[in-house]
């Protein structure tokens, strides 16, 4: 997330006119604006150009939702190359209490 203040700004389209609609993001910190200016630049397109572009890739990626908590657990650690814990020996289980009537 870029610190982006939610702010949607739709033009409205007459049936007979061809637009698209537009978005309007406020509050966007300087050094993004920055990083997607020099990006735009080496791409030889418009800053315009460059965020579409950046939101297509981003929104066409699909999310695979994990099958169970442990599948997303691993996903999180396989990225950082997996962790290894020591596990203790189990101690033997204690008698359970016997209750007299």
């Amino acid at each position: 997330m870029v610190g982006l203040t939610d702010f949607l700004s739709i033009n409205d389209c007459n049936e007979s006119i061809d637009c698209m609609p537009s978005i309007t993001i406020r509050d966007l910190e300087s050094n993004v604006k920055d990083r997607l200016r020099l990006r735009a630049a080496r791409h030889g397109r418009s800053m315009e150009e460059e965020a579409r572009d950046i939101l297509r890739a981003a929104l066409a990626e699909k999310t695979r939702r994990p099958a169970s908590l442990f599948e997303a657990i691993r996903r999180r650690i396989d990225s950082i190359g997996g962790v290894e814990l020591d596990i203790p020996a189990r101690s033997p289980l204690r008698e359970p209490p016997r209750f007299e009537e």
